[in-house]
């Protein structure tokens, strides 16, 4: 098992992890997306998974005119399409990158409201009370300790307004069962957990994640914490199996499509137990 690190150490490994990531993002990639804004959202929240679920609600039409804090914004690419899509956005992140990023493009493109960037943790942020309509995450909880992510939470709920929302996208682990065979599938760099243990070692002392729970019943039970209202959507059922099917890349993204589109026919307690990933939802701070 994954020995376990200090909040502070899992930080500090998730920031040279992160440094290293983001030296050579391709901005001009991200104008290129702004250019072109209409289009490749209306592919992206319906083929990929993470956008799907950020995306979750027409959420892209709430956003003009709003106060948006994105919690590791990364390479900024979605900080960047909400302040396209007319927002008033403050990004976060831990790596001093993602700033550089954010002043690249606030350089290259007309935005109404440039991009705030507030860099480190963001608990001892001096960010004022009640500030922002929403506070968003994509794949961003699943980083921290449980014992920083309360802490998160916590400032969360201060900085929300009372009308705002927090929505995070997560990964989802709902089956042990699953959660092997997925340790058990290589992907990309990643070696097979059953097949290659010596290799999967190695990779796994090298991976920023640190071990946690990310089931629904805990994003709702620390949730509750904080907020008053929870509401968790499962994702995934069917497309998490994508890699494993003989599918060239040209059918990929309908095959997304509609398997996205058909699990929301499968009642709810199986596609919480079988979901990829989930969209966490808190409104209502305490």
């Amino acid at each position: 098992m994954k020995a376990e690190k200090s909040s502070q150490q899992n930080m500090d490994s998730n920031r040279l992890h992160y440094d290293k990531l983001y030296q050579n993002v391709n901005v001009d990639s991200i104008l290129k997306v702004l250019d072109n804004l209409e289009t490749y959202m209306a592919t992206v929240t319906s083929t990929h998974i993470s956008w799907v679920g950020m995306y979750m609600g027409d959420f892209q039409s709430k956003v003009a005119g709003m106060d948006i804090l994105e919690l590791g914004c990364g390479d900024c690419r979605n900080a960047a399409i909400l302040a396209a899509l007319g927002a008033r956005v403050v990004a976060n992140d831990i790596s001093e990158r993602s700033c550089a990023i954010v002043a690249v493009l606030n350089d290259s493109y007309p935005f109404k409201h440039p991009i705030r960037f507030v860099s480190g943790d963001f608990t001892t942020s001096d960010l004022p009370a009640e500030t922002f309509d929403f506070v968003i995450g994509k794949a961003f909880l699943h980083h921290l300790t449980l014992d920083l992510e309360k802490e998160i939470l916590k400032k969360v709920a201060y900085v929300l307004k009372r009308s705002g929302e927090a929505r995070f996208f997560e990964t989802a682990v709902n089956s042990k069962v699953l959660d092997e065979l997925r340790w058990a599938t290589p992907m990309n760099d990643r070696p097979s957990k059953w097949f290659q243990p010596k290799a999967f070692k190695q990779w796994e002392a090298s991976d920023p994640h640190p071990p946690r729970d990310n089931s629904s019943a805990h994003y709702s039970k620390v949730g509750h914490k904080f907020f008053r209202t929870v509401q968790i959507t499962p994702l995934g059922i069917f497309e998490r199996f994508n890699r494993l099917l003989p599918i060239n890349q040209n059918n990929m993204g309908h095959f997304k499509r509609k398997a996205l589109e058909f699990e929301a026919y499968v009642p709810l307690t199986i596609r919480s137990f079988g979901a990829r990933s989930q969209v966490v939802i808190y409104r209502n701070p305490k």
